[in-house]
């Protein structure tokens, strides 16, 4: 049966854009849709925009740090709206390139909203049109959850709004404990507003490890930030100078502005995925199978509309393995253990593998190796600040399937870890492996005595 193209991809963010570059490269004819601006969250409300910002939040420290090293720093002042043209103009300088991209491996671009008709026909809204395709690929991301049964949540922003803020609040609420909020309650901190983290758990990044999250709260504690653990949100009320929040303890105060960040639910509401027969998880997110096909035939999904790990580079690799195997002739599978990632919290953190308790659910036994100290720099500074580093190791393998820390580049230091971890290296392999002095990573591999054994 002839289509009009071979493959039709439904958003053209990170995991999108990839698996249609790399199919046209293969020969097939491609197009793709995307209703807001190329390059998805990633590029331009996500990764990229909030890593610029994680940058700028950190010159306050720096430039008290260096008065302990000799420099004099004086009329230092910080301009919000000059860093956010330039943040937006970085923006559209990468979202050009991701366009660029697409022509250049001769994919068509429709930018407009797309909805699934059946397995082979997309509706393209903006035009009034449909167009056929062989192959479907939904590849269309998540979005920011606003909680219900909140009295006023409408008067709260999510993080897509706090890239774009006319001016930087004196007082910042955010409400959440996974990624978002524990980054941009550093950044908001670090350009100079008080900050208050609200959380109705006991445990800020519940799914890590739990010595990252209790260190966590310590570090933002000593930085200044006011975090309050087992407390809900009940209401925000607006009030001239800003806003009043209460929370369901009864508590009540101030603040200039109110940020949810709660979590990300798959973006397929109105895509016509389940009228198309599609079978989706009650969060919204697509079924899929190890090689990314929905349970229709010739409809497929990618990144974090599947919520499998909603990290880009995932989808990346989602959509290179889709890309080889639907139109290479060259059957790829995403392996989705052992995967890496940081968290640009202050401190930031870095982990890979297996949390402390995952291991002992799968080995019934685990090795504790821990280390905490003072990096080097503020033996000056007498800031008060430290690095924590964490191995899980599995007694019976002597593998490392756990590596965990928080600290100054722990983004950096785990990708490299990552690398270990993902080989399989034992204790014995780090301990063999020579230390490079001085720096925060050599305690990795000097770390010789357990800490503890900890039994299910």
């Amino acid at each position: 049966m002839s289509h009009d193209y071979d493959l039709f991809t439904i958003g053209a963010g990170s995991g999108g854009v990839r698996a249609s570059r790399m199919a046209a490269q293969y020969g097939a004819k491609v197009g793709i849709a995307e209703e807001y601006r190329i390059g998805g969250t990633c590029v331009i409300r996500g990764c990229v925009p909030k890593k610029l910002l994680v940058y700028a939040s950190h010159f306050a420290e720096d430039f008290e740090d260096a008065v302990a090293y000799g420099w004099a720093v004086e009329g230092v002042r910080f301009d919000w709206p000059k860093l956010i043209a330039n943040k937006d103009r970085e923006i559209g300088r990468l979202s050009g390139i991701y366009r660029k991209n697409l022509q250049a491996a001769g994919v068509e671009i429709f930018e407009t909203r797309a909805i699934v008709k059946d397995p082979h026909r997309v509706h393209l809204v903006k035009e009034n049109r449909d167009v056929t395709a062989a192959r479907i690929l939904v590849a269309t991301g998540a979005s920011p959850v606003m909680p219900e049964g909140i009295e006023g949540v409408e008067h709260a922003i999510s993080s897509n709004e706090a890239f774009h803020l006319p001016s930087l609040p004196r007082h910042i609420t955010i409400v959440g404990a996974g990624y978002v909020s524990v980054e941009f309650a550093g950044i908001f901190h670090g350009l100079g507003a008080e900050v208050t983290l609200v959380h109705h758990g006991v445990q800020l990044l519940r799914h890590f490890d739990h010595d990252l999250g209790e260190t966590l709260v310590a570090g933002m504690h000593k930085s200044g930030m006011d975090v309050r653990l087992e407390k809900s949100l009940a209401r925000i009320d607006k009030q001239d100078d800003g806003y009043a929040v209460t929370l369901r303890s009864g508590e009540r105060f101030k603040t200039g502005l109110v940020m949810i960040a709660t979590g990300r639910n798959p973006h397929t509401r109105g895509l016509g995925l389940e009228e198309a027969g599609v079978a989706m998880k009650p969060d919204g997110s697509v079924i899929v199978d190890e090689y990314s096909r929905s349970s229709v035939p010739g409809i497929f999904a990618i990144g974090d509309v599947t919520n499998r790990i909603q990290l880009t580079p995932v989808a990346i690799r989602e959509g290179a393995a889709f890309a080889e195997t639907e139109f290479n002739n060259n059957s790829q599978s995403v392996d989705h253990e052992t995967v890496a990632t940081a968290i640009f919290s202050n401190p930031e953190i870095g982990t890979v593998g297996l949390t402390e308790k995952e291991a002992l659910k799968r080995f019934g036994t685990v090795d504790i190796y821990k280390a905490q100290f003072r990096p080097l720099k503020h033996t000056l500074t007498h800031r008060d600040t430290h690095i924590m580093m964490k191995l899980v190791v599995d007694p019976k393998s002597d593998r490392v399937v756990g590596c965990h820390i928080l600290g100054p580049e722990a983004g950096e230091l785990i990708q490299a870890l990552a690398i270990a971890v993902k080989m399989g290296a034992t204790k014995r392999d780090f301990d063999a492996t020579v230390a490079v002095h001085p720096t925060a990573a050599e305690e990795i591999v000097l770390m010789r005595t357990k800490t503890r054994v900890e039994r299910s």
